[in-house]
C-alpha cells in the first residue's frame, strides 16, 4: 500500500490529502506522525484530486510531513458473545480494565437499513413496568420509539429503569441491553456504570461510552458500533436486543461540527442538509427480519433544544421513528416521576402489541378513555385560572379532579417500581370508576359490566 505525504490542509478534525490513487468512501486511513505516533481516520469525502479524512484521535501534532496510508477496508467491529458485560469506548475499545476483545469475526459498522420486503411486522408487547408507556403508549418488540426530553430532565433515569425492567410477558427470553452514550460527562458515565453494576444489569449488557472530551468524530461511529453489536446478537444468535442511544442531540451536533469543518452549505439551524438521511441510516436498523428469531428494538433519547419539539432534531426523528415519548418540565417541577406527558406522546405500533391475547381485552378502550378524560381535565385547568372553579359544572369538576388523580396515582410511580400491565389497567379502572358510566363514552357496555365495579 502506498504512503502519501501530500497533506495540504488541516481543519478541525479533518485532514485534506491531495493527489492520491482512487480510494473509497468510508475507507480506513492510517496516519503516521514524525515521532512514530499512529492515528486512525476514515475517508469522509473523495473527489478526483482531493480526499477528506476525519481523524478519530484529533489532528493535534499532524503536519504536512505526516505519512498517510489508505488501508482499503472500512471500519469494522470485532464481535463475539464475550462482549456481554463489557464497557467499551465509543470506538469499541475496552475501557473497563478487562482484556482486549479477541474475535475471528469482524462486522462493518455501517450496516444497512432492513429491506422492507424481508421486514416482519412487530407485534410482541414489551412490558417496561412504567404505566404511562405500557398502558398509554405501548412499546413493541422491533419498534423504534424515541424519548423527547428537555435539558435537565431525568431522561437517563427513565432509560435505565426501562433497561432494567423491559421484558416480553410470557417469554422466557431476556433482552440483551446495548447502551450507547454519546457526548456525556464523566459524572454521567460513572452514574451509568454504577447503576448497571449495582442492579446486576451489566451481566446482560454491553455499554459504549463516548465522553464529552472525546473527539467529536468518534461520536459519529458510536451508535453504529452499538447497532452492529446488536445485529450480531440478534441475527447470529437469535437474541432479542434493546438498544438505548443517548443523547442523539450530541450526535447531531457532531454532524454539524464536521459539516462546518468541511465548509458545507448548512441547512436548517446550521445542521447539514443530509441529517435526515443520516438519522434514518441509524433508526432504520431496528426491526425484525422474517425467518430470524432475534430482533433489534431501539430507544433513542434526544434533548430538545429550548424544549422546542419543532427543532430539526426531534422534528426529523419524529418522521423516521414510530412515535415518541415526551417528557414534561411542568410535571418535573411538581416532583412527579416519571415526567411523561401522555398527551403529545404516541406509539404508532401500539395497536399491534395489545389485546386479549397479548395484554388484556380492555386495554385499548381504557387507554382511549383515560386519554380523553385527562385531556379535558388539563384544558379545564386553564379555564379555572380565568373564571374560578365555582363556575364549573358538576361534570367539569369531576374531570378536573380526574386530571389531578391521574397524575398522582397513574403517572407517578417509584424509580424502582415495576408495575405489571394488569396493575396499570386496574389503576386506570379505579380512576374511571369515579366517573358515571354514562360519561365513559369510549368504553363498550360489555367492558363496563366486566370491569367497572372492580375499580370502585
Amino acid at each position: 500500500m502506498k504512503e502519501y505525504k501530500t497533506i495540504s490542509r488541516i481543519g478541525g478534525p479533518l485532514v485534506i490529502v491531495e493527489k492520491t490513487d482512487p480510494v473509497g468512501y468510508g475507507e480506513i486511513v492510517q496516519l503516521t506522525l514524525e515521532n512514530g505516533e499512529v492515528k486512525t481516520g476514515q475517508v469522509l469525502d473523495t473527489s478526483e484530486n482531493v480526499v477528506v479524512v476525519q481523524v478519530f484521535q484529533g489532528t493535534e501534532s499532524i503536519d504536512t510531513d505526516t505519512r498517510v496510508k489508505f488501508l482499503g477496508t472500512s471500519l469494522k467491529l470485532p464481535v463475539t458473545k464475550e462482549m456481554q458485560g463489557r464497557i467499551l469506548s465509543g470506538a469499541g475499545k475496552p475501557i473497563d480494565g478487562g482484556p482486549d476483545i479477541i474475535s475471528d469475526q469482524k462486522m462493518d459498522i455501517n450496516g444497512s437499513a432492513i429491506n422492507p420486503f424481508i421486514r416482519d411486522m412487530p407485534s410482541d408487547f414489551i412490558q417496561t413496568g412504567i404505566s404511562c408507556i405500557d398502558a398509554m403508549n405501548t412499546f413493541v418488540r422491533g419498534q423504534k420509539l424515541p424519548i423527547f426530553s428537555g435539558s435537565g430532565l431525568p431522561h437517563n433515569e427513565i432509560a435505565l429503569q426501562i433497561a432494567r425492567q423491559a421484558q416480553v410477558v410470557g417469554s422466557k427470553e431476556d433482552f440483551i441491553v446495548i447502551f450507547a452514550a454519546m457526548g456525556i460527562t464523566n459524572e454521567e458515565a460513572q452514574y451509568f456504570i454504577k447503576d448497571f453494576e449495582q442492579t446486576g444489569a451489566l451481566s446482560r449488557s454491553i455499554v459504549f461510552l463516548n465522553l464529552a472530551d472525546d473527539p467529536a468524530v468518534e461520536r459519529i461511529v458510536t451508535p453504529r458500533m452499538a447497532l452492529t453489536a446488536a445485529e450480531y446478537f440478534a441475527y447470529e444468535h437469535d437474541t432479542h436486543v434493546l438498544v438505548i442511544l443517548t443523547d442523539m442531540t450530541n450526535y447531531c451536533e457532531s454532524l454539524r461540527e464536521i459539516g462546518a469543518a468541511r465548509e458545507e452549505i448548512p441547512g436548517r439551524r446550521g445542521f447539514p442538509g443530509y441529517m435526515y438521511t443520516d438519522l434514518a441510516s441509524i433508526y432504520e436498523r431496528a426491526g425484525i427480519i422474517k425467518g430470524k428469531k432475534g430482533s433489534v428494538t431501539q430507544l433513542p433519547i434526544l434533548t430538545m433544544v429550548g424544549d422546542d419539539i419543532t427543532h430539526p432534531i426531534p422534528d426529523l426523528t419524529g418522521y423516521i421513528t414510530e412515535g415518541q415519548i415526551v417528557l414534561s418540565r411542568d410535571l418535573h417541577r411538581r416532583n412527579i416521576y416519571p415526567q411523561i406527558d401522555v398527551l403529545p406522546s404516541l406509539s404508532r405500533l401500539m395497536n399491534m402489541g395489545i389485546g386479549a391475547k397479548k395484554t388484556r381485552d380492555d386495554h385499548k378502550q381504557v387507554s382511549d378513555q383515560l386519554y380523553a378524560n385527562y385531556a379535558e381535565g388539563r384544558e379545564l385547568r386553564g379555564l379555572v385560572a380565568i373564571v374560578g372553579e365555582e363556575s364549573l359544572s358538576q361534570r367539569d369538576r369531576r374531570l378536573l379532579e380526574f386530571a389531578d388523580d391521574f397524575e398522582k396515582e397513574f403517572v407517578t410511580q417509584g424509580r424502582d417500581e415495576n408495575r405489571p400491565i394488569q396493575d396499570s389497567l386496574d389503576i386506570g379502572w379505579r380512576l374511571l370508576s369515579k366517573i358515571p358510566q354514562n360519561e365513559l363514552t369510549r368504553i363498550s357496555p360489555e367492558l363496563k359490566k366486566k370491569y367497572y365495579k372492580n375499580g370502585q
